[in-house]
């Protein structure tokens, strides 16, 4: 028995002075419990946005727009009366939309049964929140013009395709995560290990460069990634007869993701002491961008100050870069977040080639 006990007091020591083991049995499951009270605290009591189109123009349709804006769950903005709506939404990506359309007025004071029409994503929260809100301003529209007849209502109208579905949106969220953790944990425990073991003064006497040696990583893990991409994407239709676009712009932000992700993996990696505290500085640096970058959760349900941080984590722009490409078509967008994620991308690129010393340990 006392040895049992030796050897488990031993064992407890050497299991808590490895930086992984403290990080999962400790400060894992704390962020667990930060991000998620966080971003579930925060669904369906942050305000979404509500584009409205109002054809209509009456005070009819004033007053319900001022319904609306009364709530404390949406915030409306106003959409030209000349723009094609299905064009400005496919343009702007939009997962929601309200269409006002000519007659309301007319239709509410005769009592005539009339509906608005609500674009959207029913997969996605923001849709579900909307809904909900433009329904109870019905609600007391009819109450206060109708005696609470069910007059005006509600038609709802798909934003993309009917084609796709709620597994094609979820797509792109478990690729650009993919990127991340694939390039990032693995080059982060490389780096960290040629630097312990003093393999980046042997590399120092090759003709091989800093540069040449990450690059030669990057396309690996690239190679990795796409055909990780065509494996699930496979997997999805055969499975879940999934209907996501590829194009060039997919591939070119998978390539973006992997310069990133594996230039920063190679920047902590090359400053830890060892492989397992660089997989726990990975971790760190990780797990907020896994939950808070749109791959599970999206952003626009978050509270205000979550969405704020997502703004500012690269794999956000991964992310929607893919869905715009893949789902939605709106190439304009996609390559705008394929720009952001490049420019980030040769940023730490040539700083880790730059930093990263071939000779110190």
């Amino acid at each position: 028995m006392r040895e049992i006990l030796a050897d488990t007091i031993a064992f407890g020591r050497q299991y808590l002075r490895s930086p992984i083991g403290a990080f999962f049995a400790f400060i894992f499951p704390v962020l667990l419990i930060l991000l998620f009270g966080a971003i579930f605290s925060g669904i369906g009591t942050s305000k979404v946005s509500l584009p409205v189109q109002d054809q209509d123009a009456t005070p009819a349709s004033r007053a319900f727009l001022d319904l609306l804006n009364r709530s404390p769950y949406v915030t409306v903005t106003m959409v030209p009366t000349d723009a094609n709506l299905s064009d400005y939404i496919r343009a702007n990506s939009l997962d929601v939309a309200l269409e006002i359309p000519s007659g309301f007025g007319t239709a509410a004071a005769a009592k005539v049964p009339f509906n608005l029409t609500l674009f959207g994503d029913p997969s996605r929260t923001t849709y579900t929140q909307a809904a909900n809100v433009v329904g109870a301003a019905l609600v007391q529209t009819n109450f206060v013009l109708n005696g609470a007849q069910p007059v005006l209502g509600i038609s709802a109208r798909p934003i993309v395709s009917s084609s796709f579905t709620y597994m094609d949106y979820f797509l792109p969220g478990i690729v650009g995560m993919t990127v991340m953790t694939s390039s990032l944990y693995s080059m982060t425990s490389i780096a960290a290990e040629y630097r312990t073991r003093r393999y980046f003064k042997l590399l120092a006497t090759t003709p091989l460069t800093k540069g040449g040696w990450l690059s030669a990583k990057i396309a690996f893990y690239f190679l990795l990634m796409v055909a990780s991409l065509l494996v699930t994407l496979a997997v999805g239709v055969a499975a879940w007869q999934m209907h996501a676009t590829l194009t060039a712009v997919p591939f070119a932000l998978i390539a973006a993701g992997v310069v990133l992700f594996t230039s920063l993996g190679m920047l902590i990696g090359s400053v830890v002491k060892d492989p397992s505290s660089g997989i726990a500085i990975a971790n760190a640096v990780g797990f907020p961008m896994m939950f808070l970058s749109g791959s599970f959760f999206q952003i626009e349900a978050m509270p205000g100050y979550l969405q704020t941080v997502a703004r500012v984590l690269p794999l956000t722009y991964l992310n929607d870069g893919l869905r715009n490409a893949m789902i939605y078509g709106n190439s304009t967008l996609a390559l705008t977040d394929l720009g952001i994620v490049s420019v980030l991308a040769v940023a730490v690129f040539f700083l880790a080639a730059r930093l990263v010393s071939w000779k110190g340990r």
